[in-house]
């Protein structure tokens, strides 16, 4: 195989290009030897395995003897090609640069309490589980969370659907709306663009035409409300993809498209000016997977956790807001009486299913963007969206303290998070 590699190389002699890798091993990628097509083929395999391997795959690349790195804080060459020897490389400078790459692309580490501290109150007991779906304590639950860009919790006012959300009311709803959309095989779809899709038991809005049957919905990591979806036409429902949903940017991977293609796939501001009274939510939400149409452990600890989050946030003093939100559709951006109100407010409600019933209970806390601390400062995980599992009435109250008001992650319960830029974050 090599050997008619460089026969083909030799012969083409075309210079390739390969644009920018982003992965563990960041940096620009350069192959400085003649490459033809077959040559190009290779080296897009080879890349696929640096970024699936991160900074370990260049190791395996260096006993196939193709590449030669040059060290570079920020970034690497690769050079060879055609199966020429591995030329000799400084390791102590190599490692050097590795680590100050590292150092440099490393996060700052998140504020953390290795478990969930014991209540100092009475709480619900742990129900006990149907036999053949107990919880698991075993597996590891750190990064079991799927990414997402968007995620739209749909108001319905219940607390449990049927196993699939889009098939509740013979497929008249607004999940099945979104899917068609954003599914596989939709207008929008785009697995560089995750929307996903969630029911909720938090009310919609009452319209201000009361016989209109109308839809409300929450975006998150957007933290906005929108509270009037009318269910006479798809038109809303285009505006509600078209404005919030899509992307502003489209991922590189998608610059060999028309642009036509990709203008379908990109957001316009302008269809925004069709969706009326939409808001930015200050509250804190905490959300509970309860859906018993899907896995009866849920369907179990959603509404006892529900009642227990209620509970333990209004010990707290965090006003635990209830029923639809009042709005009128000519209203400006914030919902009335909660922006600067004198106490923390939040609202609980269960949703449809998020994956992972075997960590049950599964919850998410999203604290709004202009959350802040006791002292004033801003809050650690401002417009961030924190998931957890195998939570018990028991941690109710440790969760709260902990995340909450102090801003801090219980780690041994953290399955992962989303950030204000749809990062997901791990431990």
């Amino acid at each position: 195989m090599l050997e008619i590699l460089s026969k083909r190389i030799a012969k083409e002699r075309v210079i390739a290009t390969t644009s920018k890798v982003q992965s563990g091993c960041s940096g620009n990628v350069k192959p400085v030897s003649y490459i033809g097509a077959l040559g190009r083929a290779t080296i897009r395999s080879t890349l696929l395995a640096i970024v699936s391997c991160r900074r370990v795959g260049m190791m395996a690349l260096r006993k196939k003897g193709y590449w030669q790195m040059e060290p570079a804080v920020g970034s690497f060459d690769v050079e060879g090609g055609g199966g020429l020897p591995l030329q000799s490389v400084n390791r102590a400078s190599l490692a050097s640069a590795a680590a100050r790459r590292s150092f440099a692309s490393k996060p700052p580490p998140l504020p953390t309490v290795p478990t969930c501290p014991s209540p100092t109150c009475e709480c619900a007991d742990m129900p006990t589980m149907p036999e053949g779906l107990e919880i698991d304590h075993k597996s590891p639950i750190n990064g079991v969370i799927a990414g997402y860009a968007e995620q739209v919790l749909i108001c319905t006012g219940k607390d449990d659907w049927p196993s699939k959300i889009e098939e509740e009311n013979s497929g008249d709803n607004l999940a099945a709306d979104l899917k068609e959309l954003f599914g596989r095989g939709g207008t929008y779809a785009d697995p560089f663009h995750n929307v996903a899709l969630i029911n909720s038991s938090l009310p919609s809005s009452i319209p201000p035409r009361a016989e209109v049957q109308s839809t409300s919905v929450y975006l998150f990591p957007s933290f906005k409300y929108v509270p009037f979806l009318p269910r006479v036409s798809f038109d809303h429902v285009q505006a509600l993809a078209k404005g919030y949903l899509l992307p502003e940017k489209l991922h590189s991977a998608h610059d060999g498209l028309s642009p036509v293609h990709r203008d379908i796939l990109t957001r316009n501001d302008a269809y925004q000016s069709l969706l009326h009274g939409v808001q930015d939510v200050t509250d804190t939400l905490v959300l509970i997977c309860g859906h018993g149409g899907r896995d009866m452990r849920c369907g179990i600890m959603g509404p006892l956790l529900r009642d227990e989050f209620e509970k333990q946030l209004e010990r707290k003093g965090v006003e635990v807001l209830q029923g639809p939100i009042q709005i009128q559709a000519e209203e400006a951006n914030q919902i009335v009486g909660e922006s600067g109100a004198a106490k923390d407010t939040a609202r609980v409600g269960v949703i449809s299913h998020i994956g992972g019933h075997k960590f049950a209970g599964n919850i998410i806390i999203y604290i709004p963007p202009g959350k802040k601390m006791a002292d004033g400062s801003a809050h650690p995980f401002a417009g961030h969206g924190l998931w957890y599992g195998r939570v018990e009435p028991k941690h109710v109250e440790g969760l709260i303290e902990e995340t909450i008001v102090k801003g801090k992650i219980v780690a041994d319960m953290f399955r992962g998070g989303i950030d204000p830029q749809r990062r997901i974050l791990r431990l």
